[in-house]
């Protein structure tokens, strides 16, 4: 159950990857009378694709502008990400922004991190999701009319044929076992291209697969992203 803010409409921005669980996040959100008006994007030194997700700038400004949100894109690589983002978070709290939405559901290590850079900032933590169920949660995004693509897998939990994907109750029910249905765990990601934040869909194409292992330092993991282009309606 959605539970009110006692506060009226306090103006908002959110963690936005793009994916489902920061799109149920800001639509909850929203139910609870925050007033969310911006979306804060996280992108690698380059400013090419979004930190994790691995989406293009063109997607992410498309949802923004499907959804009538800011869209603010901040770069920094993984060594400097922490104070790239508390730059953000003070730039958005000099302009009246006084509280972040976050779609994580039940990793503490995740909101102690977020409540550790949005205290540096003076900003409130809401964490619409959090501890509800999982499966659950994906159930109330499909019954609510969001639609998403699969856009990055991680090769410890899915082969690439998980890549690229439909995100549908087809999807999930074909998961291995141990699998998490929203992912949590990381084991994959997606973009949302439709739904009742959006005032018009987005037409995405998967125009194929490609191959990533990250850097030694970090653990020489293998991932699957899905090139997803933006077409004309």
């Amino acid at each position: 159950m959605i539970q009110p803010l006692l506060q009226q409409s306090p103006l908002a921005f959110a963690s936005w990857s793009g994916g489902k669980d920061s799109c149920l996040a800001v639509w909850r959100a929203k139910q609870m009378g925050l007033d969310v008006r911006a979306l804060l994007t996280m992108f690698d030194e380059r400013g090419e694709r979004s930190r994790s997700h691995g989406l293009t700038p063109d997607i992410i400004q498309a949802q923004a502008a499907a959804m009538q949100m800011e869209y603010i894109q901040g770069r920094a690589s993984w060594q400097n990400y922490e104070p790239q983002f508390v730059g953000h978070l003070h730039d958005l709290r000099k302009r009246g922004f006084t509280a972040g939405v976050f779609g994580d559901i039940d990793l503490q290590p995740h909101r102690d991190w977020e409540e550790k850079v949005c205290a540096q900032a003076d900003v409130a933590v809401h964490l619409p999701l959090w501890q509800q169920s999982r499966r659950e949660l994906v159930e109330e995004f499909w019954r609510l009319g969001f639609k998403a693509l699969v856009v990055c897998t991680d090769s410890r939990f899915l082969t690439a044929r998980y890549c690229g994907r439909e995100f549908d109750p087809a999807y999930v029910d074909s998961l291995p076992a141990g699998v998490d249905a929203c992912g949590e765990n990381g084991e994959f990601h997606t973009v949302v291209y439709d739904g009742p934040l959006f005032k018009n869909p987005l037409n995405l194409k998967v125009l194929g697969l490609e191959e990533y292992v990250s850097a030694p330092e970090f653990g020489s993991m293998a991932y699957t992203f899905a090139r997803v282009g933006l077409l004309s309606l």
